[in-house]
């Protein structure tokens, strides 16, 4: 006992940005030290609590589950500071029993839940309460008792003392010392020692570790510089002390030579601490119970609900009469009886059924569900699993003890519906969402390492760029794959420091998220089990991720929300608007026209197959069955992708298709030959070697975890049931054994591809059956999103439907189909009023309702007067006026515009007077809807095409009244021209490509270095945006034809940010396009042009000032020599500064138009206003 110790305070990484101890570095750490236990005590949370106890088992250390607390001065549901005390004090707790690791979580969940003021406190009241099974250590130098010695408030100390006795018994409260050789720590041991004495309590000696070894100070510091948005240079920052490392029992006992008996209560304390922990995730123990709503027994109202469903699906006479149906549906009825997973079935029934009866679209399946009779008799999933070859096994193996896994995708904007509604079913407590943990990756962390450090922006971004774009990429993977970078590693000392600190702090936790997804649902208030939290957006959270709540034996399902159900819910909608009786479920899967769209490649809004690629891959297979969409689902994704052409080759004749063996036909028929789902690598093990489906489940996944000891007994069995079952020799077997691990190692789940390819298949249907409401709906998704709102009218334009206006009469809230020239079908979508830039949803409501009551408005007055003025602003009547939603009243918009506020101050009068019952008296009610349109004599020019076109752009996210390219649509049409939309699908992580289109936020810039000028610009093309940057040897070569507005083919290198997952272009060479030409010159040949008059006449004026103060008549005339010398097409304007020091501005007749290269030169720099 006296040569030993056990630490009872250490931080590890899930005291996130603040404690840098890895759990499995912890426990080799102390196995190697031969300390008996170690206790984990996080800041205010649990996180780590299942991790810890697991690898403490491993390495034969006991693991002692703690925390330190927040205490909050007075009552935890006070939200306010305490004059005199902090908003918190820590705590340190240590469950010592089993009911004691259930108050701490108890605790735990409270102070997250109700207790948060900045951090998750806690009081006394609730220490009370859940004290039970609990050692209670005094805490650090910021504990209460500690800061009330640090106060010279030795009574209040004393007071506090006597009330934590109180709470936990003397036998489980001890006063915690530190010594790091700071002053106060020795006042307040001196102190301690006293209150020992006096109160007859033990010392516990800790060192609040929060990293492992003491080399680890300087990286641990930089961590805290990370968390704390600190620089290390900084003077007045948190420091943590360099001793807060693990030290050895040895260490400890010398720094506490003077209280030895404080090194003999930690083991006293891990002799105490006995907390154990049934880890089974086949258990089903804390599952919710389904209750019968008819009182019937749980098995017996399942199979009534699936006959009920079967009939439904098949009809009453084949439900019950076809074999293969009946036996199926015996057969999985009685494994799930058998694994007890009863009550799991009818509550994802009861959830999706009550989604699909408050018309919330539920997807056909996801994931192995999918390969569930029971599963599609209930409606969890929506296609046949035996008309599509699916395994039951595959998702539920009675050979294997482990829960099913149901996945459900719910339209995105509905899901909180469903899981507001399970909240409310199984109670507000038992229902929670499932926590994820951010990590530092390898380019991040060297981004912030360079940002503490001191380092510029560029140059930690630049080494961060060394670093391979892949998502499983480590520092160290990438020193050794980049030469590059490994040479400036081993030359530049300032670097090799960052890689060093940042190599650390790799993979540390770094902050706490919401899984996308997942739910978990209890049979009673979750903190029965686990602790909770909250996000920040109030939702209740499990602390414990999704391997921990697993292991703990809790029920968790992905509730998925997917945004493609809801633009098919949208669009169906539309379609039976004129069609009312209109079942997408019930369309043939042999449709001829959705197929010739595929083949066509037009995949764009096609589910899963949008991106470029996929559409390339369309073309060259043609699909003309929904196996085929299947399959190709499965198959392009990376691996698989590599068998793409032999399976087109195969489907094309070109190719012999071939079977590893004659027994497989059946199997593999349908993909040519090849295995490519999971399900066929079963099939062929029961075929081959006799296994049941649910052995050849155990089988498939052993070969793809690829563990040698199993995949040798599965060999043996494998070859021996080959030869058993159909006289296959050893060497054939062992053969085709090796293939099927190959397939096995990339095989993807059929049930899951099925799924989805229904998913597919229904958009492709709808928009090549319906393809005005298809697009109409695709559109009014991405409402949000003006880039992709650009490429989906581009593909509208393309397929000949028209994207109308918006407008006041006519517009829905969101994007409508509508019918235009006399068409009795919709062949048009008018854009929503919603979806206007500053227009806001309330307002447009409101006049939306107006309009269907009171009839069309009639001029703009008419508008304003009837829209509820406390809705209706000058924001947002600029927008509406500048997007055309206000053209019906024959007045141009330029000329609205000017007299906007006239017309809201009558408005505002009118609606006044009418409240006041003023306008009453004369029948003003009728009158404000039937008053003949007002005529306004206006002289104010109309704005340009130009000006109209920019206010679209700014507020719709693309051109109505025309396009700035519409006079190139021959160098887009080229297949050598890649469109901007299409660069997102870049696989490699750079690549040269050809592109064109038009410039914006043109900015010269100069490099810090040598003072040389560069550009940086967004190129914009009918499908979406880029952003271009151009070196300086570039932009010498090519800057006369790089100015705003201007029109060019860019040759340029294509490049992966790897923080904002867009691509960038770096521009190699520029040329100007050539309008109206079915073909330009030049350029290599990749349809670029550098001929005269190719730059495109919209630009940018060039603002030139003239102050008054400084400037005279002189002044003026040198102003129009310069311009007269230097003619061009860039418009100027003056901005004028009189004597009062008022500005205007005077843009000068056309006449007075100056040239590229005098805007760029040095003619005209001093006159140009920078601030314009």
């Amino acid at each position: 006992m006296a040569d030993s110790f056990v630490h009872l305070h250490l931080h590890t990484e899930y005291s996130m940005l603040d404690g840098a101890v890895r759990i499995p570095d912890l426990m080799a750490r102390v196995k190697q030290l031969g300390m008996p236990a170690v206790a984990m005590t996080d800041h205010g949370n649990l996180f780590g609590a299942i991790e810890f106890y697991q690898a403490a088992h491993k390495a034969g250390v006991k693991p002692i589950i703690g925390c330190e607390a927040y205490l909050a001065p007075g009552s935890m549901a006070d939200k306010k500071d305490v004059a005199g005390r902090k908003r918190s004090s820590h705590l340190t707790l240590l469950a010592a029993t089993n009911e004691g690791y259930a108050n701490l979580v108890k605790l735990v969940t409270k102070a997250h839940l109700d207790g948060m003021y900045s951090k998750p406190r806690v009081d006394k009241d609730a220490l009370r309460e859940h004290a039970k099974g609990l050692i209670c250590l005094s805490g650090c130098l910021v504990g209460e008792i500690n800061e009330f010695i640090l106060s010279d408030r030795e009574d209040e100390a004393r007071k506090s003392v006597e009330e934590f006795i109180d709470i936990f018994g003397r036998e489980n409260f001890y006063l915690e010392i530190h010594n790091h050789g700071m002053d106060q720590q020795r006042r307040i041991m001196e102190t301690l020692a006293r209150f020992s004495k006096e109160f007859g309590l033990k010392l516990v000696a800790a060192n609040d570790v929060h990293f492992l070894n003491k080399a680890d100070h300087e990286a641990h510091d930089v961590m805290i510089c990370i968390g704390t948005g600190a620089n290390v240079h900084d003077e007045k920052r948190l420091h943590y002390s360099e001793e807060v490392y693990f030290k050895t029992a040895e260490q400890m006992r010398q720094l506490f030579a003077e209280f030895p008996e404080a090194c003999d209560a930690t083991l006293e304390i891990a002799e105490k601490c006995n907390v154990t922990m049934k880890l089974d995730a086949a258990s089903i123990e804390k599952y919710p119970q389904f209750t019968p709503p008819d009182g019937s027994e749980r098995g017996e109202y399942l199979r009534k609900m699936c006959i009920a469903g079967m009939e439904q699906r098949y009809g009453k006479e084949r439900a019950h009469e076809d074999a293969l149906l009946t036996e199926r549906l015996e057969y999985e009825l009685g494994v799930i009886n058998q694994m007890n997973f009863t009550s799991y079935f009818l509550i994802v029934w009861d959830f999706i059924k009550w989604a699909r009866d408050h018309g919330i679209p539920v997807g056909p399946g996801r994931g192995s569900a999918a390969g569930s009779l029971v599963a599609y008799a209930l409606g969890i999933t929506d296609l046949c699993p035996i008309r599509f070859g699916l395994i039951f096994e595959r998702f539920l193996n009675p050979e294997r003890v482990s829960p099913p896994d149901v996945d459900i995708d719910f339209c995105q904007t509905r899901r909180p519906e469903v899981i507001e509604y399970v909240r409310q079913h199984y109670g507000e407590r038992s229902v929670s969402h499932i926590i994820t943990f951010g990590t530092m990756g390898a380019k991040s962390v060297v981004r912030d390492v360079g940002r503490v450090l001191g380092w510029s922006y560029g140059d930690a971004d630049r080494l961060a760029k060394m670093i391979p774009a892949d998502l499983k990429m480590t520092l160290a993977k990438a020193r050794e794959q980049n030469p590059e970078l490994k040479v400036y590693l081993e030359t530049d000392a300032n670097a090799q420091q960052l890689w060093q600190y940042a190599t650390f702090l790799e993979g540390l936790s770094r902050n706490a998220g919401i899984h996308a997804a997942g739910i978990v649902i209890g049979d009673q208030p979750l903190d029965n089990f686990i602790p909770l939290t909250r996000g920040s957006e109030d939702e209740v959270v499990a602390q414990f991720a999704m391997g921990p709540l697993t292991d703990v034996g809790m029920l968790k399902m992905d509730f998925l929300g997917l945004k493609t159900l809801t633009v098919i819910k949208d669009a169906v909608d539309f379609v039976r608007l004129r069609n009312p009786g209109f079942d997408l479920d019930a369309v043939p899967l042999d449709d001829a026209a959705t197929y010739e769209l595929l083949k066509k490649g037009e995949t764009i809004a096609v589910f899963q197959m949008e991106s470029g690629g996929m559409s390339n891959t369309c073309r060259q297979l043609e699909p003309d069955r929904i196996e085929e969409i299947i399959a190709l689902l499965a198959l392009y994704r990376p691996g698989p992708m590599d068998l793409i052409p032999s399976f087109i080759a195969r489907k094309k004749g070109t190719e012999k298709v071939e079977y590893l063996h004659p027994l497989l036909e059946d199997v593999s028929k349908e993909t040519y030959g090849i295995l490519i789902y999971q399900e066929q690598v079963q099939k062929a093990a029961n075929l081959l070697a006799g296994f049941t489906l649910g052995a050849a489940d155990l089988l498939r996944r052993a070969m793809g975890k690829k563990k040698l000891e199993e995949m040798i007994k599965q060999r043996e069995l494998f070859v021996k049931g080959c030869e058993e079952t159909n006289q296959i020799p050893t060497k054939k077997a062992n053969d085709i054994f090796d293939l099927l691990e190959k397939f096995a190692g990339y095989g993807f789940n059929k049930s899951h591809s099925a799924a989805y390819g229904i998913v597919t298949y229904r958009t492709a249907y709808l928009k090549a059956n319906y393809p005005v409401e298809f697009m109409a709906a695709v559109l009014s998704y991405e409402v949000n999103s003006t880039d992709k709102i650009a490429g989906f009218v581009s593909e509208c334009q393309r397929m000949g439907i028209q994207i109308l206006p918006p407008d006041v009469n006519k517009s829905a809230l969101k994007f409508a189909p509508e019918c235009v020239e006399g068409s009795e079908e919709p062949n048009a979508i008018r854009y929503g009023l919603s979806a206007v830039k500053n227009v806001g949803e309330a307002a447009m409501t409101s006049a939306i309702v107006e309009r269907e009551l009171h009839g069309p408005f009639k001029d703009v007055e008419d508008f304003a007067s009837r829209v509820d003025s406390r809705q209706l602003n000058k924001r947002l009547m600029e927008a509406l006026i500048k997007v055309g939603a206000l053209d019906f009243s024959g007045e141009h918009r330029a000329a609205i515009f000017d007299r906007i506020d006239g017309v809201l101050q009558m408005a505002a009068s009118r609606q006044k007077e009418k409240k006041s019952g003023v306008m009453s008296l004369f029948g003003d009610d009728e009158m404000v809807t039937t008053k003949a349109p007002v005529s306004h004599q206006s002289t104010v020019k109309a704005w340009s095409k130009e000006e109209v076109m920019a206010f679209e752009k700014e507020l719709l996210g693309f051109y109505v009244s025309g396009h700035p390219l519409d006079n190139f649509r021959h160098v887009f049409e080229s297949k050598k021209v890649t469109a901007l939309a299409d660069l997102q699908d870049q696989k490699e992580e750079k690549v040269t490509v050809h592109c064109a289109g038009f410039i914006q936020k043109l900015e010269i810039k100069f490099t810090k270095k040598d003072n040389r000028a560069f550009a940086t610009f967004v190129m914009e093309d009918f499908t979406g945006t880029a952003e271009v940057v151009m070196w300086n040897e570039a932009y010498e070569k090519c800057r006369e034809f790089v100015v705003d507005g201007a029109t060019i083919g860019v040759r340029a290198r294509s490049e992966r940010d790897d923080r904002t997952e867009m691509v960038r272009l770096t521009a190699q060479d520029v040329k100007p396009l050539k309008p109206g030409k079915s073909k330009v010159e030049g350029a290599g040949g990749n349809g670029f042009g550098r001929a005269k008059g190719g730059v495109r006449k919209f630009y940018k004026p060039v603002v030139l000032l003239l102050d008054a103060a400084k400037h005279g008549v002189g002044d003026l005339e040198t102003i129009e020599r310069l311009l007269k010398e230097n003619p061009g097409e860039v418009p100027v304007k003056l901005c004028v500064v009189t004597a009062s020091g008022e500005r205007a501005m005077l843009a000068l007749p056309g006449d007075y138009g100056v040239s590229n290269e005098a805007v760029a030169g040095e003619a005209l720099r001093s006159w140009v206003f920078v601030g314009a």
